[in-house]
């Protein structure tokens, strides 16, 4: 008599079909981490940087005036930095930093914007996502989001604090998407002949401080949503 399977959770039979369907689609180099990281999935704890459970943390959003930017990618050129502006002007025009509410997810290809400089070196994540320094052209060798250095200047506003490190001195709340730095980490890996497990833990002790792990992107969209965050697609 043969002995009864296990039946597999919800979250790691959904993982197995995206799979199928990114093998039958010709996305191959996403296929296989999707399949390989189906079982680490059915688990959404999060016990890599800070050890508040991700549901609490979205308890820590306050503010009569409240909003959650959806970066999903970065842009070329001086673009790439649209959503933390409109961070930093959502603040400004609603008067009083103290009355606002401001979550930043980052999923897909925005995720490089929540490393350190040393990632972005020693993984090409210029090259990986497809972002360029504007101060040469060349796929960026730092993430230029963080501790900026001059500040950006708007035109017709001037020298304006927008990066993470400023934005999160006035309460902006930033978060980065696991399923993307997992599956990201392992298609790297694969590239650069290395083991998917020793790059992604890499990547998690390089992201950058207060940055909160959540389990999907769009599980913290939806959260933000919860806890009475409009919704600002900022990709």
């Amino acid at each position: 008599m043969e002995k009864d399977q296990p039946t597999p959770s919800p979250r790691r039979k959904f993982l197995g079909t995206l799979a199928a369907g990114a093998a039958a689609i010709g996305l191959s180099s996403f296929a296989a981490p999707l399949a390989a990281h189906a079982g680490k999935f059915a688990s959404s704890e999060n016990d890599h940087t800070d050890p508040l459970d991700p549901d609490a943390w979205f308890d820590k959003v306050k503010g009569k005036h409240r909003i959650v930017y959806d970066v999903t990618g970065p842009k070329e050129g001086h673009d790439l930095i649209m959503p933390f502006a409109w961070s930093r002007i959502f603040l400004l025009t609603n008067g009083n930093e103290k009355d606002c509410g401001v979550v930043m997810v980052c999923r897909h290809n925005g995720i490089p914007f929540m490393m350190e400089d040393r990632l972005w070196k020693k993984y090409k994540l210029g090259e990986v996502f497809k972002i360029n320094d504007p101060g040469n052209g060349a796929p960026s060798l730092r993430n230029m989001m963080w501790k900026p250095n001059p500040a950006f200047n708007i035109p017709g506003v001037g020298p304006v604090p927008i990066g993470i490190d400023e934005l999160q001195a006035s309460g902006v709340m930033f978060c980065v998407c696991n399923m993307a730095l997992t599956v990201y980490s392992a298609v790297v890996a694969d590239q650069m002949k290395m083991t998917k497990e020793d790059v992604y833990k890499d990547w998690v002790s390089g992201l950058l401080p207060n940055v909160q792990i959540v389990p999907s992107g769009v599980w913290a969209v939806g959260r933000a949503q919860e806890h009475k965050c409009g919704y600002c697609y900022a990709g």
